[in-house]
C-alpha cells in the first residue's frame, strides 16, 4: 500500500509533543512492514536535510508558490513542503510562547500542498494528523481514502470565517459557530478518525472532557476509535542508548544506579539514598506542571529530589525557575535537550505525570522501558498503560493518583517512595514495566487494518 502521511512534527528534529514521536515511530514501523509511506513535513529550516529531488505543485490562487523538496533527514526519508515567507523556527509559538499570528495561513498552505500532492500521486490512503492537516480534506478536488489521527482535542486551529471561502468541497463541515474550525472539518470528512488511546476515545465522547467536540465525534459512530500509541523502542532502549554511556536491562539493572549517580552529578548534586524524581514535558496546564511545582514544597518531607526538563508557557517557566531558586531539592532545565531527556529516564527512580488530560502519553512508557517507576493521574492513555502497584501487587507497574489534584498526587508520590525503599518491591515493579512490549509493532498493525478497511470500502 502507498500511504501519504502528513504531520507538523517529526522527532527528534521537530518535536514539541507526542506528535513528533508518533510520526517517527509509526512511519518507521509501517515501512518495516512493507508499506510505502511518503511523509510530508513543513520545511522549518535548520534541519540536517540532504536534498535528492524537487517537485512543483499546482497551488490555489490564495496560496504562496510551494515546492516539495524530497530527501533525507539522517536516515529518515521525508518530503519537505517549502513555502517562502511561511517558515518559522518553532512550529507553533514565538519566543514569548504565543502562537504565530499567521498559523492559520501557514497550515492552510501546508494542507493545500498535501491536497495537491495527493491529486498528483493518488495514494491508497491519506493519513492526516491534528488540525494542522485537516483542511486538506476540504481542499481536495477528488476525495482520497483518508484517516485522521487526533492527538489533542484542545488544539483545533479555530480561525476567522473568511477561510471558509477557500474550500472547494463541503465548506459547511468547517463552519463552527461563525468561525472556521479545521479539526471539525477533518472529523466530518475523514473516512476514519482515530485518537491515540482507547480511554481517551471514551473521554472524547463526554461533554466535560471533549473540548466541545463530543457531538461531532459521536456523529461518526464506529468510524471513530482509539488505538494506543507505541514508542520507538530502538530509540528508547536502555541496552543501546548513546546518550547514557552505559547499558542495562530488566535482568541486569545494576548499572541504573551508576546512571543515577552520573545524572545527579550532572545536575549538581552529590549521590545520596533518596529517590530521584524526573519529569520531561511541555510546560502547559494540560501536563499538570503547576501541580508538580506544588509538590516541590513537599520534597523535604518526602525525602526526595526532582528534576524538570521542558519548555512552553512563559508563566509556568517563570514559576519553575522561581521554585528552583527557592529549593535545593529541585532543578529546572528550560528548553528541550534530547540527551538529557534520555539520561533523566535512565537515571531517575520515579517519573511524575500529573496530567489533567493525556490522550496517550509516551513518557510514562519511555520511563517504564528504562525501569523508572511512573506516578500518574488516571486519565486517557495513562489509564491504559499504568497499573497501580498498591491496588494490584502482582501486576502493578506504577502508582496512580485517585484524582487530578496536588493532594492526590502527593499521596501517590508518598506511596511510590515507600515502595521504592523496599528493594524487592522496587525490583518487581521495575521488571514488570520493562518487560512490556511498548513498541509500535501492534499499533502499526492496527493502523494497517484501518488502511485496508478504508481502501476496500472506497
Amino acid at each position: 500500500m502507498r500511504i501519504l502521511f502528513a504531520s507538523a512534527e517529526l522527532a527528534p528534529y521537530v518535536k514539541v509533543g507526542g506528535l513528533g514521536d508518533f510520526t517517527a515511530g509509526l512511519v518507521r514501523s509501517l515501512r518495516s512492514q512493507g508499506l510505502e509511506v511518503d511523509v510530508l513535513l513543513p520545511d522549518y529550516g535548520g534541519m540536517p536535510f540532504t536534498l535528492e529531488s524537487v517537485y512543483s505543485l499546482d497551488m490555489p490562487g490564495w496560496s504562496v508558490p510551494v515546492e516539495l523538496r524530497h530527501g533525507r533527514i539522517d536516515d529518515f526519508a521525508v518530503t519537505l513542503v517549502s513555502a517562502p515567507g511561511l517558515s518559522r523556527p518553532h512550529p507553533y509559538l514565538d519566543s514569548a510562547g504565543v502562537g504565530w499570528d499567521d498559523n492559520d495561513r501557514r497550515f492552510f498552505t501546508f494542507s493545500a500542498a498535501i491536497a495537491a500532492w495527493a491529486e498528483q500521486t493518488n495514494p491508497d490512503v491519506l493519513h492526516l494528523n491534528d488540525w494542522h492537516t485537516s483542511p486538506t480534506l476540504g481542499l481536495l478536488a477528488n476525495p482520497t481514502p483518508s484517516l485522521l489521527t487526533i492527538h489533542n482535542l484542545a488544539y483545533q486551529g479555530i480561525t476567522d470565517n473568511d477561510w471558509l471561502e477557500v474550500f472547494a468541497r463541503r465548506s459547511e463541515a468547517y463552519e463552527w459557530f461563525g468561525a472556521t474550525n479545521p479539526l471539525t472539518g477533518g472529523i466530518a470528512l475523514a473516512d476514519r478518525i482515530v485518537t491515540v488511546s482507547p480511554t481517551f476515545a471514551i473521554e472524547s465522547l463526554q461533554p466535560e472532557t471533549s473540548f466541545g467536540l463530543a457531538a461531532p465525534l459521536a456523529a461518526r459512530g464506529d468510524a471513530f476509535k482509539g488505538i494506543l500509541n507505541g514508542i520507538d523502542t530502538d530509540v528508547w532502549d536502555p541496552e543501546n542508548d548513546p546518550y547514557m554511556g552505559l547499558t542495562y536491562n530488566e535482568e541486569m539493572v545494576g548499572p541504573k544506579r551508576e546512571m543515577r549517580r552520573r545524572l545527579m552529578a550532572e545536575l549538581g548534586w552529590d549521590e545520596n539514598n533518596e529517590p530521584l524524581i524526573g519529569m520531561v514535558t511541555r510546560l502547559t496546564g494540560q501536563k499538570g506542571v503547576d501541580i508538580a511545582l506544588d509538590l516541590v514544597n513537599l520534597l523535604d518531607v518526602i525525602g526526595a529530589r526532582m528534576v524538570l526538563l521542558g519548555s512552553g508557557e512563559r508563566d509556568l517557566a517563570l514559576a519553575a525557575n522561581q521554585a528552583a531558586a527557592n529549593s535545593e531539592r529541585f532543578v529546572f532545565h528550560e528548553g528541550y535537550d534530547e540527551g538529557l531527556s534520555h539520561r533523566i529516564f535512565g537515571g531517575c527512580d520515579l517519573y511524575l505525570m500529573p496530567s489533567r488530560f493525556e490522550p496517550a502519553g509516551l513518557t510514562q512508557m519511555q520511563a517504564m522501558r528504562y525501569g523508572t517507576i511512573p506516578v500518574v493521574t488516571d486519565v486517557g492513555g495513562l489509564h491504559d498503560t499504568v497499573i497501580d502497584a498498591d491496588e494490584d501487587p502482582d501486576l502493578g507497574t506504577g502508582f496512580v493518583a485517585a484524582e487530578v489534584s496536588s493532594i492526590s498526587m502527593a499521596d501517590a508520590l508518598h506511596r511510590a517512595v515507600k515502595a521504592w525503599r523496599s528493594t524487592k518491591r522496587r525490583g518487581d515493579i521495575r521488571r514488570r514495566g520493562m518487560s512490556i512490549d511498548w513498541s509500535w509493532a501492534v499499533p502499526a498493525a492496527l493502523y494497517v487494518d484501518e488502511y485496508q478497511a478504508i481502501s476496500s470500502a472506497r
